[in-house]
This record gives C-alpha cells, structure tokens and sequence, in this order.
C-alpha cells in the first residue's frame, strides 16, 4: 500500500518513515472545538525517565510536569534526545526507568491507543488512493465507530481545518499545508488528551513554516489544549511555547517561558541555543566583586556587570555574553571597534560579523537597517553592562539583576 510523504511522493508499502508508526498514532494538524460538556485536557509527569540503548545512555533522569493546556516545547540540537522522549510519552519506544504519567495514571505500560494521546509526524503519511474523509476517518474506522458517529466528528474537525470543501480530494490534489491539516484533523477526531507532535514543520519551506506557527499558535488557543511539541528550530520553540525545555546531550538544561530562557538563561549552552542570532561570548577576567556586581576586564577595558556577585571570584576567567541586538554604534561601557568581514542587510536591520582575533572569538552585530557601515570598514560599537550575561568556569550564570516593568513580569509566565 502507498503512502504520500509531506512533499506529495508516494511510497512503497514496506515498513519507512513514511507508513504509520500505529494507526491510531498517524495524525499532522490540530484545531478542535469541544463539545459543551468536554474538555480535551491532560496532565503530563515525567519521574526520573531514563532511555538506554544498550549501554550509552540516550536520556537522564528526566523530571518535568506538564499542566493542563499547556503548550511546551521540547528544543534543542539534533542527537539531544528529544524525539526520543516524544516516542516515550506516546508509547513507541520502552522507557528503561522512572515512570510517565497521565492523569495520575502510569502508562509504561500501556499500549499507545490506550494512553489517550495523539501525535503528529513529521511525515503526514497519507494514504493516497483515501480522500481527504477517509484519511482524517482512518483511525475511527480502525475503532470501528458507527458510521454516523464517524461522519459528524469528521465534518466538525474538516470545517475547523478549512477542509469542509475538499473532503472528496485525494491528497494528490493538495497543498503541502492542506496535506497537514488532513493529518491534523486524524489528531482531532480522537479527542485526545494530550497532543504530541514531531517537528511537524520541518518538511515545509519557510514561508509557509511561518504560516503555520501562526496558525498552531491560533489553534492552541482555541483549543485550550495540552500539547507537547519537539522542534530543532528555537525560532518554533520562542513563538509558540508558554514553557519551553531546552535538552542538551540527554538532559533538561533549563525550563522556563520563552522570555526566561531569553532574558535569563542559566547556563551558557541555553545562552547560545535561544536567540538568533547567537549570543557572542568574550573571555573576561574577574577584578573584583561589590554589592553593586562583578567588575570584568576585557583587554584593558573594565566594565561592573550588575549581577549577584560570588565571593573568590578576583582574578578568574569568566565568559562574558552579549546578545547581537544589544550592541549599539559609538561608544558604550565597553567598546570595541571592529572591521566586520560580512555585512547582512535584511531591511529592518543590518547584521554584521567579525573577528576579534581571539581563538574562537567572533563577533555579530545587530544594527538598525540604515546603519552606514560596509565589509572591512572600521566600525565602532558599543555595549552596555546592563545588558551583559556573565558565566563561571563551568558554564553557569551568574544572576541577572534585569529591572523588570508588570508586562515584563507578566510575559516571563505566559499562564499568570
């Protein structure tokens, strides 16, 4: 039996990426109004879970809630574990310890129709001789739900998904997107409590990525749904999440609001993973600590970063981290003049990358778009101490003391 992948290429019937993993597990794109009465919500616990693939171990000791209606992003670099834990949560691969729980249920050992989720593939796996009904129908008919009941909840998912009047295509005949909202209405008809989805966006070129974040935005909204989404993409995770967790080599190295992570990350890695483009990072060394922070020098020039100061920190090496868009032409509390080897104009702004002549030390700039500066002209720019990041030796920040307004606050918990 064939099947069509997200760019409309059919398949052969062989086990791929591009059958079903389950056939009550094959879905792509949600939005769903409840009937009066029902809420389509669950809780999610995670308590020390850990995957082994024989003897290296994939994900360590994994401990996170996730709340009803939440929308939370599971992000980082590829090989970080994250997909792993998604087949997890739904059942498709074997947890080695700890317990997943939903609804205060443990489900380790349940099969994934009996866990009460549903989840969203990277690849849509459509059936191409099915119409677009039968497609979102498949895993009722699999249930084998009577016919009528089957028909009303496959029009209500189609007219929430815009597919109302496309029922009778065949997925041949759709768009990218639409072959999404197909797969996303399998999702729907199941009325699950939790939904998953696996980069579900990476398939689609960047136009239409974008489209779709927005609507997914919409949907979780509308919805008032638990979903849990995997991505790569910390544009994705930032736009999308009220919580997202940042995975590193198998292991949570933060959770927060998308803000949070940004404003405050806790360590260098989410410092650099949140943010595009990345922070750049400067070696600095420690001259002293008061009540008002830590005073860094950085060839020659001293600077106070008001952070929580440490005691025994005079005379260490420390990593100083700025943020592109926090760096300004002219003079600052620390000024460096480069002759930036690549000038990006993209409108709104201009970004400019150079060396600093350090090993490893490049240096992006993100200046506004009239910014009168050109490849390997000298340019002078200037950053604030407020603005700064600072690290110990391992890695890990220092506190921030960022002034924060009610909105601030109120965006750093997205829930509140």
């Amino acid at each position: 039996m064939n099947v069509i992948d997200s760019n409309g290429r059919a398949g052969c019937g062989r086990k791929t990426a591009h059958t079903f993993p389950h056939p009550a597990l094959v879905f792509a794109e949600i939005r769903f109004l409840p009937v009066a009465g029902e809420r389509y919500l669950g809780q999610l616990n995670l308590n020390k879970v850990q995957k082994f693939y024989g003897t290296y171990e994939v994900l360590k000791s994994i401990e996170l809630e996730v709340k009803n209606g939440e929308f939370v992003v599971f992000v980082g670099p590829s090989g970080c574990g994250k997909s792993t834990l998604l087949r997890m949560i739904a059942g498709l691969d074997e947890t080695t310890a700890g317990d997943i729980v939903i609804d205060g249920k443990r489900v380790n050992d349940l099969p994934p129709v009996k866990r009460g989720i549903a989840m969203v593939f990277q690849s849509y796996a459509l059936y191409p001789h099915m119409t677009v009904f039968e497609n979102i129908a498949f895993p009722l008919r699999v249930e084998k739900m009577p016919e009528e009941k089957l028909k009303a909840k496959v029009e209500h998912a189609a007219r929430i998904l815009h597919l109302d009047q496309r029922l009778q295509q065949k997925p041949g005949m759709l768009s990218g997107g639409q072959r999404q909202r197909v797969a996303i209405g399998r999702a729907i008809v199941r009325e699950p409590k939790i939904f998953l989805f696996d980069e579900p966006l990476s398939n689609l070129d960047a136009a239409l990525r974008a489209d779709m974040r927005i609507e997914l935005a919409k949907l979780h909204r509308q919805l008032k749904a638990t979903m849990i989404y995997v991505t790569h993409d910390q544009v994705e995770a930032m736009t999308m999440a009220d919580r997202i967790v940042v995975l590193n080599a198998g292991e949570i190295a933060q959770t927060g609001a998308p803000l949070e992570l940004y404003h405050k990350p806790a360590n260098i890695f989410v410092a650099g993973f949140i943010g595009n483009p990345k922070m750049n990072f400067l070696p600095v060394t420690c001259t002293g600590v008061s009540e008002a922070g830590v005073e860094i020098d950085y060839r020659g020039q001293t600077a106070l970063v008001p952070v929580t100061p440490r005691s025994g920190m005079a005379g260490r090496t420390l990593t100083l981290g700025v943020r592109p868009e926090h760096i300004q032409t002219g003079s600052g509390d620390l000024t460096l003049t480069v002759n930036p080897s690549v000038i990006e104009r993209l409108g709104a702004h201009t970004v400019a990358y150079a060396s600093l002549g350090g090993e490893g030390e490049n240096y992006c700039a993100m200046l506004p778009g009239t910014a009168a500066i050109r490849p390997e002209q000298q340019v002078k720019t200037g950053i604030r101490a407020a603005d700064c990041h600072l690290f110990d030796e391992n890695g890990i920040a220092f506190e921030r003391r960022v002034e924060m307004t009610d909105i601030d606050l109120a965006l750093f918990d997205p829930a509140a």
